[in-house]
């Protein structure tokens, strides 16, 4: 039994697996459209749905668009997979990414994430919950405070 459950074990074990796939495949130092294309391929073998690019659009208070996040995959309308094909360890603006994603995702489709990682000689992947309080995960994160 997992320390952390998020209700989907067996879609991300099956997702992780299908990269460590790829990377055993391709091994790294590839661009990461290369990883997307092959995993977008090992995903219609293995029968997992997915959707690629799915745009989450940012709005202020007059409806006016500010950002069009299009993260990597969102599997199953339930995990984001945000890929990365980094020399360098996953890091917090990586992260930060994908807390983005979660705080744009205004309907709350999806709470788990996966950041998976194809630059390194061994993949490097981590699983991620939106938190608890995402207003204030972000302030505490950018360093915003409100005016006095």
């Amino acid at each position: 039994m997992p320390l952390v459950s998020d209700g989907h074990g067996n879609l991300t074990y099956r997702i992780i697996g299908a990269c460590m796939a790829v990377h055993n495949d391709l091994g790294p130092g590839h661009r990461e459209i290369v990883y997307q294309r092959a995993l977008a391929r090992k995903f219609d073998e293995l029968g997992i749905e997915y959707e690629e690019f799915v745009e989450l659009v940012v709005q202020d208070e007059n409806g006016d668009t500010l950002i069009v996040y299009k993260p990597d995959f969102r599997i199953k309308k339930c995990v984001w997979l945000e890929i990365k094909a980094q020399s360098w360890q996953l890091t917090g603006d990586d992260e930060a990414q994908l807390i983005d994603y979660f705080s744009a995702d205004i309907l709350e489709t999806c709470n788990v994430g996966l950041l998976v990682n194809f630059g390194r000689p061994r993949l490097q992947y981590e699983r991620k919950f939106p938190p608890d309080n995402l207003h204030e995960f972000r302030r505490k994160r950018w360093g915003y405070k409100p005016k006095e």
